[in-house]
């Protein structure tokens, strides 16, 4: 009985393939929030453009620090923070799907995180590394440390929103 010769190169491919395909499935899955949309606004509209103000919004909820290590600690995601830090590096501008400012940042405690600030709803933020920032976000776990998402107000006029703090001017 003749046995059936597999090519380990194309096995290796198919194994590849299906990581990739699998690993997209769950980046998807993690970054989709069906139960928020967003409506996007415009082009050219006031929401599209966002908004820049001299001084930083004050919210309710400021946990900082604390609340992103224990978020970190539980693998949680879709925790709303309040806190400041010093950038450590730009990164290219993510442009699959609207278009994010990326940056990293390094908290007081020496965590580091991933900032993703929507620069279809926001204008650029001009940060430099070595800059200190204060910002209002969504922490969403990896296990890098986290990404800060939602910098920006809400569009759908629901809630506060998040901003970046710059040298005393506030970035929506």
């Amino acid at each position: 009985m003749a046995g059936v010769v597999v090519n380990p190169r194309s096995q290796s491919a198919r194994l590849v393939s299906l990581a990739v395909l699998a690993l997209a499935v769950v980046a998807f899955a993690v970054l989709r929030r069906p139960q928020s949309p967003v409506s996007m606004p415009a082009p050219g509209s006031t929401a599209a453009q966002g908004t820049v103000e001299t001084s930083a919004p004050r919210t309710r909820d400021a946990p900082g620090d604390a609340a992103i290590a224990e978020a970190f600690r539980r693998r949680e995601s879709g925790v709303w923070v309040e806190s400041s830090g010093v950038i450590e590096r730009l990164l290219a501008d993510d442009r699959e799907g609207s278009p994010h400012q990326r940056f990293l940042m390094r908290l007081a405690d020496g965590r580091t995180l991933l900032v993703a600030h929507n620069i279809d709803l926001a204008p650029r933020v001009p940060v430099h590394p070595g800059d200190r920032i204060r910002f209002r976000g969504e922490y969403a776990w990896n296990d890098r440390g986290g990404v800060i998402h939602w910098t920006h107000r809400d569009v759908r006029g629901g809630g506060p929103g998040g901003w970046i703090e710059l040298k005393g001017r506030t970035y929506r």
